[in-house]
């Protein structure tokens, strides 16, 4: 194989890894217990990847499990929408933990989702446990 031909094989490698990673989220709390854990990695699908937008906010839905922008927490979180509503033709979401007794303390706009994790049939993708060395490095 020519040299040419192993560069940009091994270039087109890290550009895939590198867009596979941005599309892994690690879950780092035990809220969405059954669904997933502490731990696990979920496979999502991003509003906006570098100017693709990957799935619509607006088309969100009952059920979808969504990583949004918490006005409430540092970090983006991961949780399921549970209701929709419309309040002066604004539509907002009622998220909540899978585990959690109550919804999250805020109603959350389209602006806020950032991600949806891709289901296959009712169950999300995941990659289980690997997520506990970034766990580990970040501290959490």
């Amino acid at each position: 194989m020519s040299d040419k031909r192993e560069i940009a094989i091994y270039i087109a490698i890290i550009i895939i890894g590198l867009v596979a990673a941005q599309h892994l989220n690690v879950v780092v709390s035990g809220s969405m217990e059954p669904v997933f854990y502490r731990g696990d990695i979920v496979v999502v699908e991003k509003a906006n990847f570098l100017g693709i937008q990957e799935f619509d906010p607006s088309e969100t839905q009952i059920g979808d499990i969504v990583v949004y922008d918490a006005v409430w927490y540092d970090e983006p979180v991961i949780h399921r929408v549970i209701n929709i509503s419309e309040i002066n033709g604004i539509k907002y979401y009622t998220i909540k933990g899978d585990n959690n007794a109550e919804a999250d303390p805020y109603l959350v706009t389209e602006g806020q989702i950032l991600q949806r994790v891709i289901t296959i049939g009712d169950q999300p993708l995941i990659i289980p446990k690997i997520g506990y060395l970034t766990i580990w490095l970040k501290g959490y």
